[in-house]
């Protein structure tokens, strides 16, 4: 996906508009809509207020990754985990990973 394309999807997903984008990022809503039809290319600055906006990490958005990014209370606990004594980050990765099989087995 270009940036565009991730800006648009994750805009959409948030069910907000070009303008309220804009707004947040204080930038002008016709330019929003540039941006996502790949016509033109933000300056890092300007890159990182539409992240902020849109509430995923700049890397996310610029990034060749396509995989679904994550979201910023997400990427804080994680961030929160690592300052953890490494002890404490394996019980809590084993209890995650417990969860997350009986999760799919559910789903089953």
């Amino acid at each position: 996906m270009t940036f565009g394309q991730k800006m648009a999807f994750c805009r959409k997903e948030k069910k907000i508009s070009q303008a309220e984008i804009g707004k947040l990022a204080s930038i002008n809503g016709d330019i929003v809509g540039k941006y996502e039809r790949d016509e033109m290319k933000p300056s890092i600055d300007t890159a990182k207020k539409l992240a902020d906006a849109l509430e995923v990490s700049l890397d996310y958005l610029v990034g060749d990754a396509e995989l679904r990014m994550l979201d910023k209370k997400t990427m804080q606990r994680l961030e929160d985990i690592e300052k953890l004594p490494e002890d404490d980050k394996q019980n809590i990765f084993y209890t995650l990973d417990s969860l997350i099989k009986a999760a799919k087995l559910k789903a089953l």
